[in-house]
């Protein structure tokens, strides 16, 4: 288990500066309010190598999601909120992203509410309709509640954060997380809170344009049976380039948990969800991630641009009898005016979402596991 005190201790010094700099940075001038309403209709096929009824009948077509999206802005003022309807089995309704924002100038913002965690590459470590295996650990595209400083120029971005708590739905005393979710938290009988998150970036080159990073993360974990806080940290350096039709990133990931649990309670592995459904994930890890794609412009009545990519994660997990588990996804998207399209053939192998008993394959696993795959389409409209 390590811990970031350098991290924290980086922070003394700087918030006298950040205070500085609030009361005396300008803010962008803006007479008029601006309000853009937009959102999206998704539908899905999919076809999954472990269902057998599936295979019989040729797959599933059905709904997959509505989302509305509303952004304001003015004199420096900004309001970002997407808020997403899915099927009841799916976690229902709920808000994806939601807060409020204040631009001092075209450099340096601040952002209060439920908003990204600034953590990794951004905005997805992936390609896919899938995302990468860092998903579904809580640490792609993750969404929590509390404050953060982004500046970002045209050498250096870097965005400092504090969480007070992922998205609270009960706020009861002792109320567990609940998995209506749009990105993974950490349920069950721990609850994440008080969690300082800090992502430098270094940008260069000409012909060929990269992204190098690092990011990292240590908060509490409290435990509501033993009213005891542990806590959680994580590392990420990552990589991005992109050469004209060609992106390339990769990143390497290293996570430990370690919650105060009650007598009996294993401290090998967590509970996270999203979209309504809990499962454990390992409470030590380390992820690797590679993603390749090229975009092929086109001009073919109303299809503008076809993106092949290949996206593969491994996740190796440190505790002893643990099996490590695997991602490769390899896809297409299609784009169509506002109709985007994701074709991808996902294979898993002690994945969750991708063949297993779902619970634990992210935990534990299981060694005698086969690898999975699901074909899927995504066709989504966006307005």
């Amino acid at each position: 288990m390590f811990k970031i005190i350098t991290y924290l201790k980086f922070l003394k010094p700087f918030n006298f500066t950040f205070l500085s700099f609030i009361l005396s940075a300008p803010a962008i001038a803006q007479d008029k309010p601006k309000v853009k309403i937009g959102g999206a209709l998704r539908y899905n096929y999919n076809l999954s190598s472990w269902k057998d009824g599936q295979k019989n009948r040729g797959g599933d077509f059905g709904y997959d999601v509505f989302r509305l999206n509303a952004e304001a802005a003015y004199k420096g003022l900004r309001l970002n909120a997407e808020y997403r309807f899915y099927a009841e089995n799916s976690g229902g309704d709920f808000l994806k992203q939601g807060w409020i924002g204040y631009s001092f100038n075209a450099q340096n913002q601040i952002h209060i509410g439920l908003t990204q965690v600034p953590f990794g590459l951004q905005q997805y470590n992936s390609n896919s309709y899938f995302f990468s295996l860092a998903y579904y650990a809580g640490m792609e595209d993750d969404h929590d509640m509390g404050i953060k400083y982004i500046h970002n120029d045209e050498k250096f971005e870097y965005h400092l954060a504090f969480f007070k708590n992922a998205e609270e739905l009960k706020f009861g005393n002792n109320s567990e997380t609940s998995p209506s979710r749009y990105a993974y938290d950490i349920t069950g009988r721990n609850k994440e809170v008080n969690q300082f998150n800090g992502k430098f970036v270094y940008k260069f080159g000409e012909n060929a344009t990269s992204r190098l990073g690092i990011s990292l993360e240590y908060g509490g974990l409290y435990n509501l049976d033993t009213e005891d806080m542990g806590d959680r940290a994580a590392l990420a350096a990552h990589y991005e380039i992109t050469l004209g039709k060609w992106n390339a990133k990769t990143q390497y990931i290293t996570a430990s948990h370690n919650p105060k649990n009650a007598v009996g309670q294993s401290r090998d592995v967590i509970s996270m969800a999203a979209y309504g459904a809990p499962y454990e994930v390992a409470a030590d890890f380390n992820m690797y991630s590679l993603s390749i794609a090229r975009n092929l412009p086109l001009e073919w009545g109303p299809l503008t641009n076809l993106r092949f990519y290949n996206d593969f994660g491994y996740m190796q997990k440190k505790a002893n009898g643990f099996t490590d588990s695997y991602m490769n996804v390899t896809g297409v998207l299609i784009t169509a005016g506002n109709l985007y399209t994701y074709i991808d053939y996902a294979a898993g192998y002690n994945h969750s979402w991708l063949g297993g008993n779902f619970v634990d394959d992210f935990s534990k696993g299981n060694p005698e596991a086969k690898w999975e795959a699901r074909f899927n389409i995504n066709l989504g409209y966006y307005f």
